[in-house]
């Protein structure tokens, strides 16, 4: 007995040095070294009223964001997660507090970050309060966003005109349509509806390419709702597979084939799975390069962020399909858990300016947010963990 123990214990610590864990031990492991992180980034917030942490500079220091930055929403959405999993009141109320400063962004009718703004903050706060101050707060910021719609082209205008852009629309934009297709779920308004639908069929139109990856910026002309062109803006090349950008298109698709139904935001999640998964430079750890075309693979810098929203969407993507290619996109996401839990891309308690993942890359050609945490990496890996924790038998 004591010698089957014995072997036991010794093949238990095995593949716990092989990375062998079991996942659910990684996943609570990491949940709680989220806990820590964020609680002492609360306390270091509270000290910076009307302010929320976007990432760290160069030397390491915090960089805050005002509420109308397009990251806002991140970090009282992170606070609203961590609370679900360990139902501490601490991070109920911190989370209430980080999310009332973004409240004032509900009249925001300047960009088209208002999903990612106040849905990922008051969006789980009422999911998991029914608290019905957000609801009304979240019902008027759809309104603000619904006037960014363009009827003539089919799409939700991004940014303003710039750079020789007249109408330029992002491929981040198809994150927004989940905060649309939850008012017009909560109000009756087909209005919301007819946009999400439109803005998506477009996108699948004049975004992809025959290979499924997808430009970053394409512009439309105002007067006759026709291509003007596409280039990038973040990404390598106008051609190129910008991680992160590839990453938001799948997350959308999923999100719009849950919100609808339709075969057609399936089939292109599901193109656009297999076109990252099976790319020949993704890493075998499936945390992507910055871009899937940068010159210097291997060298490349690694983007944690594009990893966490890919591992999400994979998940929920998992239960749509048949059970065999469930399981393959699984086990992406399996690695991808792993592999942000490992000493490479986890913060120690403490560090990283008490953010939680290193290793994002924001805006590479801009040299912006190269090779440090972004609050929205850390808000996708903890619902990507959350996720496969709720996975039926896991």
């Amino acid at each position: 007995m004591k010698k089957n123990l014995l072997l036991f214990s010794l093949i238990s610590l095995l593949l716990i040095s092989c990375g062998e864990q079991p996942i659910d031990k990684v996943i609570d492991r990491s949940l709680n070294v989220s806990m820590e992180q964020y609680m002492k980034m609360y306390d270091v917030m509270k000290e910076n009223p009307g302010l929320l942490p976007r990432t760290l500079d160069t030397a390491g220091q915090l960089i805050t964001a005002r509420p109308n930055w397009w990251t806002s929403g991140f970090f009282p959405g992170s606070l609203w997660y961590l609370y679900e999993y360990s139902k501490d009141d601490r991070f109920k109320e911190a989370a209430a507090e980080m999310t009332s400063r973004i409240e004032k962004e509900k009249n925001n009718k300047g960009t088209h970050d208002l999903g990612f703004m106040l849905y990922c903050s008051f969006g789980n706060g009422f999911r998991l309060t029914a608290e019905k101050s957000y609801a009304d707060i979240m019902l008027t910021g759809a309104g603000s966003l619904a006037t960014r719609y363009r009827p003539k082209i089919g799409c939700i205008q991004s940014w303003n005109s710039r750079r020789g852009w007249q109408c330029p629309v992002i491929i981040d934009n198809m994150m927004n349509l989940e905060f649309l297709m939850w008012a017009f779920k909560e109000s009756g308004d087909s209005t919301f509806y007819n946009i999400c639908v439109n803005h998506s069929d477009t996108t699948i139109k004049n975004h992809f390419r025959p290979d499924f990856s997808s430009y970053h910026v394409v512009s439309y002309d105002t007067a006759s709702g026709k291509v003007e062109i596409k280039q990038t803006h973040q990404g390598y090349s106008d051609e190129s597979a910008w991680a992160r950008g590839q990453a938001w298109g799948l997350y959308g698709y999923v999100v719009m084939y849950r919100e609808t139904g339709f075969e057609r935001y399936l089939n292109q999640a599901v193109s656009i799975a297999d076109f990252l998964i099976n790319h020949p430079n993704m890493p075998e750890d499936k945390i992507p390069y910055w871009d899937f075309n940068a010159p210097d693979i291997p060298e490349a810098l690694r983007d944690a962020s594009a990893g966490s929203i890919i591992a999400s969407a994979l998940i929920e993507l998992s239960g749509y399909v048949s059970a065999e290619k469930g399981s393959e996109y699984l086990k992406v996401a399996e690695t991808q858990i792993r592999t942000l839990s490992s000493d490479e891309y986890l913060a120690k308690t403490g560090e990283n300016g008490n953010f939680i993942l290193k290793h994002g890359v924001g805006h590479l050609p801009g040299n912006s947010e190269v090779d440090v945490p972004l609050t929205y990496g850390d808000y996708y890996y903890i619902e990507a963990m959350l996720r496969y924790r709720a996975l039926p038998g896991k």
